[in-house]
Order: C-alpha cells, then sequence, then structure tokens
C-alpha cells in the first residue's frame, strides 16, 4: 500500500472536525490518551500538542500508520502504534486519562478511490478499512433481496430500500457489481434526481454498505464499554458522531451509565440502580460553531459528546437499550 500512501498530498495537516471544542472540553489534557480512531492522526497531534503525555494511536487501517511515518517520529515516544479495533482497547491501554473517538469513515479513505468508499470516485467496491474480510462487492453480489434491503434500510436509512435491492439483484444478475460507480448508477436510476443543496442519491446506499462491511454499530457498542472498563477514575471519553444512529447510541449508552435510565413504567416498584459509571456534565451536544462550519463543511452534522469516568466499578449493556441497528445474518 506505500503507493497508494504517496498518491495523498501530505502538504498540509488534517484538522479533524471539531477539534477546538473537544480540547476545550476536556481540557486540561494531561496523562495517557487512547485516540481509537487515528485515520490521519488530527486527534493525536491535537492531543500531544495540548499535553497529553502519551497517545495510544489505534486504528484497523494499516495506511493510517504508514501515511504518519514523516511526522509521528518528532513526537518519540509519546505515541505508541496499535493496529486493531478500538472496542479492545481495554488491551492496549488501562488507566487511561482519557478516550477520544472520531466515528465513520475517515478523509484519507475517501481520497482514495481505490479503497472503494466514495461515490464520486469510480474504484473497486471495497470500503474495507482493514482492508481484509468480505468487501462491499461481496455483500452486493451475494447478500439476497431481503437482507440488501435490510441492510439499506436499518444502516442507511434508505427509504427506497427495497426498491435499490430489487435492482441490485436483477444487474447482478447480468455480471457482478464490481465498482463504485457501477453501483452508484444503479441506486441514482432508482431515485429522483437530488436538487441543488440536497446530498447525493448514493449518500445513504454508501453509508449502508461501509457500516455493514466494517461492523460499525458493533464496534461502537463493544468500544463505549471497552472504554467504561480502560479509563481510569476522573478519565475523559470524548466521542464524536456524524449521523443520527451513531449519536443515539453515545446518548443513550452515557445516558444509561450516568444513573439517567428512568423507570419505564412509573406504576412499577422503583429499581434499584448501581452506582454511575460516568457523569455527564454538558447533556447537550456540542455541534460546529461558525467559523468550523465555514473551514470544513464536513462538520456540518458533526456532535460531541463528552462523560467523565467515574469510581463505580465496570459493568455491561444491553446493546437493545441503545437501540443498535441489527441486521439478521450480519457479522
Amino acid at each position: 500500500m506505500a503507493a497508494a500512501a504517496s498518491s495523498i498530498e501530505p502538504a498540509a495537516p488534517h484538522v479533524p472536525v471539531l477539534l477546538r471544542p473537544l480540547l476545550a472540553a476536556v481540557a486540561p489534557v494531561d496523562g495517557i490518551w487512547l485516540d481509537g480512531t487515528f485515520g490521519a492522526g488530527g486527534y493525536t497531534r491535537g492531543l500531544l500538542d495540548a499535553g497529553a503525555g502519551r497517545v495510544i494511536a489505534v486504528d484497523r487501517d494499516p495506511l493510517a500508520f504508514e501515511m504518519a511515518a514523516g511526522w509521528a517520529g518528532d513526537y518519540g515516544d509519546r505515541i505508541t502504534m496499535q493496529q486493531g479495533v478500538f472496542s479492545k482497547m481495554d488491551d492496549y491501554g488501562a488507566d487511561l486519562d482519557g478516550v477520544v473517538l472520531d466515528l465513520g469513515v475517515s478523509s484519507m479513505q475517501l481520497d482514495l478511490a481505490e479503497r472503494g468508499f466514495s461515490f464520486m470516485r469510480d474504484g473497486p467496491l471495497d470500503m474495507r478499512m482493514s482492508q481484509d474480510g468480505p468487501s462491499a462487492a461481496d455483500l452486493v453480489n451475494e447478500c439476497d433481496e431481503a437482507t440488501l434491503a435490510a441492510i439499506l434500510f436499518h444502516y442507511g436509512e434508505e427509504r427506497a430500500s427495497r426498491r435499490i435491492a430489487k435492482s441490485i439483484i436483477r444487474a447482478r444478475e447480468v455480471a457482478p457489481i464490481t465498482s463504485t460507480l457501477e453501483l452508484v448508477g444503479l441506486i441514482e436510476a432508482c431515485l429522483p434526481r437530488s436538487k441543488p443543496g440536497q446530498s447525493h442519491p448514493a449518500t445513504r446506499s454508501f453509508q449502508a454498505l461501509r457500516i455493514a462491511v466494517n461492523d460499525e454499530y458493533g464496534e461502537l457498542f463493544q468500544g463505549l464499554m471497552a472504554a467504561e472498563r480502560a479509563l481510569k477514575e476522573g478519565g475523559q471519553l470524548a466521542v464524536v458522531t456524524f449521523h443520527s444512529v451513531e449519536d443515539r447510541m453515545v446518548k443513550r449508552f452515557l445516558t444509561a451509565r450516568s444513573g439517567g435510565g428512568g423507570n419505564a413504567n412509573r406504576f412499577a416498584p422503583e429499581q434499584t440502580r448501581d452506582a454511575p459509571q460516568f457523569r455527564v456534565e454538558k447533556r447537550k451536544a456540542i455541534g460546529p460553531d461558525a467559523q468550523e462550519l465555514e473551514e470544513n463543511p464536513r462538520s456540518r452534522s458533526a456532535k460531541l459528546r463528552v462523560a467523565i469516568r467515574t469510581s463505580a466499578p465496570a459493568g455491561s449493556v444491553d446493546a437493545r437499550a441503545l437501540s443498535m441497528p441489527t441486521v439478521k445474518g450480519l457479522n
């Protein structure tokens, strides 16, 4: 993948979404932090420059570390590179002072046509963050119609999911669907032409396939519990989400773990609750300010939530309590 890495302009460092408000929300930054979605390294750099003693940089994509080779050495042993998934972060560090998660696909992955994440560039229909396992092409060409429709609906909130799934089935009977723009053409034929200011017709379907290929909701669910185990008392968890399903899962997790779950039935006896594992000082998510919106339009839908770990023992959460979307037969 060295050639692929060199195809991206490394000139200006990537500035991640909501970095300024995140650093302000978790200040003062010190101790050991874990960046569970290293990507182009923007959060790791921000944390180190703000005072973190060391950052454990985790990413499932080996390309992320290849691309960081040119600057990571400047920080010496203050960066520990760890290829892996953030759902296993408690295997990589313990008694952490902070954990940062920037969910979704990274700009470096979108910028490489050969990775197959972008509906704006022609490339193989891949979408694998770790560069191994079943690809988006495998799902598109092997899943039955009902499963395809469920992926598009539950993971992409695509209302035309059945129509698109039916079109995919018809097309693959003629020949396998192997490229991004081939799939884009099928999707566009199923939907009205988008109006100015609206998202591209393929946005939701590509999001859905990417989430399915990388088990992103399962990773988030497991990752939130891993953060609970890995953080020390007073440690901070900061999560940046980009769409409503992710944000809902994070919000419900923090609500449940901070003692705000409430009784499902007001006539039922009051349930005894364990001591809360997190403290949430700001219930409302933090969004981009006008400056960031102007500098980075991608930040429009971003939301930041921050919580502080208490001394209560770590536990577990039922995925159903977070309204985590699932598709039968996947993962």
